[in-house]
């Protein structure tokens, strides 16, 4: 027999910037909701967010300001009468802020799905026949769950360059990665356009 814990009035596949709200107005409306997200991170850590939240736009707006900044305090400030000596740039404080702020987001997501009631499900989800969904969690065990309405909101995956100083593991220059501290940009305003997976 069937597990009523299975069954929903809707299942979305895809935690995104599609999904998660979609699961969350469909909680919102009296309806029991499910959303199923693959993402994991390089450590290994699954979150909420999709490619948006964890490696696209948002860790890449964060490493933006940050060389903003940086590039204003040695090109702008100056023209305002405001002097400074000895900036440098720490390019593990600013992948340290951005780490911060993306687990803030995805971490909110959840905080958003409990209040709401949605279940969040952290895993593979795969369409059958006859309104049913295949789950496979991260940790490989599967269940079958059910659904009256389907939301397909997989979204996308984010690119690798094929240059070789932007795909090498070690390098600095991905909004994802972890600082290496190997080179130091020249150009902070050509390095910020840069940190995009795009």
């Amino acid at each position: 027999m069937k597990n009523k814990a299975d069954a929903f009035d809707v299942v979305v596949i895809g935690g995104g910037p599609a999904g998660y709200p979609a699961a969350i107005r469909a909680a919102q409306n009296q309806l029991s909701v499910a959303c199923i997200d693959e993402w994991k991170n390089r450590d290994g850590s699954a979150a909420f967010g999709g490619t948006c939240l964890n490696a696209g736009c948002i860790p890449s707006k964060a490493l933006l300001e940050s060389t903003e900044l940086y590039h204003r305090v040695h090109e702008e400030f100056a023209v305002h009468g405001i002097k400074v000596s000895g900036a440098t740039l720490d390019l593990a404080q600013m992948q340290k802020r951005k780490g911060g702020i993306v687990r803030g987001m995805t971490q909110g997501i959840l905080a958003l799905f409990k209040a709401a009631g949605v279940t969040p499900l952290q895993g593979h989800g795969r369409l059958l026949a006859g309104r049913r969904i295949e789950f496979i969690s991260h940790d490989g065990s599967r269940r079958e769950l059910s659904a009256r309405h389907v939301v397909l909101a997989s979204g996308s995956a984010s690119s690798r360059s094929t240059s070789s100083w932007a795909s090498s593991p070690a390098s600095p220059w991905s909004s994802s990665s972890e600082p290496t501290g190997r080179r130091s940009p020249a150009e902070p305003a050509a390095w910020s356009a840069r940190c995009s997976p795009w």
